[in-house]
Order: structure tokens, then sequence, then C-alpha cells
């Protein structure tokens, strides 16, 4: 299938995402004909987890700095612990993801990964799951959380756990070749 020739997606990890977390994402993305890039604060390439134990490596295609959100049409989280704890300390890494959202572009979190979300302050009024031990983080964020395998509300696609990746992958790109939606209220 090339039902999404011509669309690009932003992957946005650090150190300690969950392999299969990113993995997985990237191979339905790019088995439908999407063009995806790794994103990262820098340059080289970033060490993914699997549960604990070390993982492989995925090379980073363009750096944080370098990335511009226009050239998106969509966004992708990966989990792990160690992953989305970078990135929502990273002022940049949050105004990417604002803007994502705020542009009405499918965004995607999976297990930590909403983390993100949360910290970039675009869950008031939103319908998400995530892992379940960040629960409190992301009602206090302002959204409705939900105990199920993947949760859509208006473009923004979120999963709890690497288990739910087929349902998470399907919703994905389903929500990617769907595009746009109205721009969300931030």
């Amino acid at each position: 299938m090339n039902q999404l020739n011509g669309k690009r997606v932003a992957i946005l990890a650090a150190d300690g995402y969950e392999q299969s977390e990113l993995d997985e994402p990237m191979k339905a993305l790019r088995d439908n004909g999407a063009d995806v890039d790794v994103i990262s604060p820098e340059a080289g390439s970033i060490q993914g987890l699997k549960g604990m134990d070390k993982g492989d490596s995925v090379e980073v295609d363009v750096t944080l700095a370098d990335a511009d959100p226009s050239d998106y049409d969509a966004l992708v989280i990966p989990g792990g612990h160690f992953n989305p704890d970078t990135l929502r300390a990273d002022d940049d890494a949050l105004a990417f993801t604002r803007t994502m959202v705020s542009g009405g572009k499918p965004v995607a979190a999976i297990c930590h990964g909403p983390w993100v979300l949360a910290d970039a302050d675009v869950l008031n009024g939103r319908t998400i799951t995530s892992v379940p031990n960040i629960r409190r983080d992301i009602e206090r964020a302002g959204a409705t959380w939900r105990d199920e395998a993947v949760v859509v509300d208006q473009g923004l696609i979120t999963s709890r756990t690497p288990e739910d990746l087929p349902a998470f992958c399907a919703k994905l790109v389903d929500e990617v070749g769907e595009g746009r939606h109205g721009a969300a209220a931030a």
C-alpha cells in the first residue's frame, strides 16, 4: 500500500526510547509510503532500550535545532522511561510538539510519550491514554484518561504499552492518511 505517498512524518526521540515503539510505527508508516525522519536534540545516533535492556541504536536524520514543523505532516513520540523524560525538559521539543498539535496535524504518543504532550501544555480538554503510571500527570494536564488500547481525539493518537502497537500503528496510518484536523486549542 502507498496510501501515505507524499506524507512526511517526524519521530521525535532521544536516548532511552523503547525500541519497539519507534521501530514498529516507523515500519508501518514507511510500508504505507510515508517518508520518516528521526528527529532528536543531538546529532549522530540514539540508543534504544528493550524494556530496561540495551537495544539497537537508530541514526538521527535531523537535529531538533534544524527541524521545522512546517516540513512535516505528522509527529510520533515513542515512549520508554528515559526518552520522554528527556524530551519534556527540552524547550525545543515542547515547542515542536506544540506547533504540530496546534496546527491540527496528527500527533501520536505511546506509553510514557504523553509526558511530552502534558509538558507541552496541549492536553487540556482532550481524551487520551498512556501507560497507567503517568495517568495522574495526564489528568493534571487537563486531559481525560482512558484505559484503552488506543484512543483517538481529533488527530491525537495515544496508546498504553508495546502490546497496543498493532492498534496504535493502524490508527496512526489512518490518521496520517486523513491529514489535518481542525486546529486544536492548546
